[in-house]
């Protein structure tokens, strides 16, 4: 049986009205196509969802992007215009969770959000608009074109020699996409970060001290995940450790039974 991977909701209203949970396609096919898991969607709604009851079903996580952000109450800070929108049911489902899978070495994979929830979750700050400081580029998403422009590769990410991207990758400079408007602003106490844009924002991190698979990136790798050779190697490593977690955890269930 392949690892199961759940994969962060986001709320969404269908014609304004309608509260749904969703969450992108390219997700679900990254995880079940490159990183050959069975993915299934675990919506951030805290109030119906258990801690102890995810981590028991799941082999890994993953933190998607989304609209909303984080909000600045989560790191000591006001909410401003620049801050955007939010959604705090997500704030308090993904959090928690990331932090007690890391606790209990299950694999999680961060990406845009997903990302700056890594940080967040250990005690670090974001920038609510990164275009806005002195020597940054506009990081954000284009706001017009087709989707493939909108996805298009825009700047390199120069990795920590030594580092576990670079293992990943067989090298220490990746070529990748952009679309984000928030960033680390100070790294959260077990953040390590092992990549940056060519403007010095953070772009790869991963959880010091972390049993399991901790890794995070600000872009987003699903989109072409199974032909890009960035994305590619990623959720391929990815799976792998999910498989690995599985057989470990299914053979102590073995034992023990």
């Amino acid at each position: 049986m392949r690892p199961v991977v759940g994969i962060t909701g986001n709320s969404y209203l269908i014609d304004d009205s309608y509260p749904t949970q969703s969450c992108g396609v390219h997700n679900i096919e990254a995880m079940s196509v490159v990183s050959n898991a069975t993915a299934l969607i675990v919506p951030s709604m805290p109030d119906v969802n258990r801690l102890d009851d995810l981590c028991s079903l799941f082999d890994g996580f993953v933190f998607t992007g989304a609209r909303p952000n984080v909000h600045p109450e989560e790191f000591g800070e006001e909410a401003t215009e620049a801050h955007g929108d939010f959604d705090r049911d997500r704030d308090r489902l993904t959090l928690p969770l990331i932090r007690a899978c890391v606790e209990r070495g299950i694999p999680i994979l961060g990406i845009c959000r997903g990302f700056q929830e890594f940080n967040v979750a250990f005690g670090g700050s974001l920038y609510p608009e990164i275009r806005d400081l002195p020597g940054r580029m506009n990081h954000r998403m284009p706001p017009d074109g087709t989707i493939e422009e909108k996805f298009a590769l825009r700047h390199d990410v120069t990795l920590e020699k030594g580092g576990v991207f670079e293992r990943i990758w067989g090298r220490d400079t990746v070529l990748t996409n952009s679309l984000h408007g928030q960033g680390i602003k100070d790294a959260g106490e077990r953040i390590i970060i092992e990549g940056h844009a060519p403007d010095g924002t953070p772009e790869a991190i991963r959880v010091k001290g972390a049993t399991g698979f901790a890794l995070a990136v600000q872009w987003h790798p699903e989109y072409n995940a199974g032909i890009d050779d960035v994305s590619k190697p990623l959720f391929e490593a990815f799976g792998q450790a999910m498989r690995d977690y599985r057989t470990a955890r299914m053979g102590g269930q073995a034992a023990a039974e």
